[in-house]
């Protein structure tokens, strides 16, 4: 005889919706991220995730605007359906984390964040082939320039770590890393 319990209808039921909203969601995000030309971007601080984003984002620029560091820009035509979408580009300008972004948005595409900890617009990476900290030489700029170090990045026996629970995506440590290539990606949300 058989050890396991048989299913009861409602379980049954609710385990299979959950596969098919799973494969929804996956779908969904599947084709806007075909419809905005293959690529994801690295949206301001307190952005709905990329589906609601573009669908509320009414593209006006009031962001960008509010931006005090100029580092929010608008997506050109050849974002497909993302044009005119604030993105962030970390390797010209790091987001500092300032908030004035989030309550400019009228239409609520991004969401107030009040605590900066609490951003999450993407998360660092780290190519150890390309670190020159990876690669035995002293350099920690990347953990110096954290706006949470020992919270976001760590050094470990003298090599930066990303705790990624804890980070930002901010991009400041991909903008000071000095390698060639760079050695710290942003990955965006989602």
């Amino acid at each position: 005889m058989s050890d396991q319990k048989p299913q009861d209808r409602r379980s049954f039921l609710l385990h299979n919706f959950r596969s098919l909203g799973r494969l929804f969601a996956d779908s969904v995000s599947e084709t806007i991220t075909r419809a905005s030309g293959g690529k994801r971007y690295l949206r301001p601080p307190g952005a709905l995730d990329e589906a609601a984003f573009l669908l509320t984002c009414t593209r006006c620029g009031d962001c960008a605007t509010a931006c005090p560091t100029n580092v929010i820009k608008l997506l050109p035509p050849s974002a497909g359906a993302a044009v005119g979408t604030p993105y962030i580009n970390p390797l010209e300008q790091a987001c500092d984390l300032c908030g004035k972004c989030m309550p400019a948005c009228e239409p609520k595409a991004l969401l107030l964040v009040a605590d900066p900890r609490a951003v999450k617009m993407g998360t660092a990476v780290i190519n150890p082939e390309a670190c020159w900290a990876h690669q035995g030489q002293m350099c920690d700029l990347c953990y110096q320039r954290c706006p949470f170090p020992d919270e976001a990045i760590r050094m470990t026996d003298g090599k930066p770590e990303v705790i990624v629970d804890a980070c930002t995506g901010c991009g400041l440590c991909a903008n000071v890393c000095v390698s060639t290539p760079v050695a710290i990606k942003i990955e965006p949300r989602g």
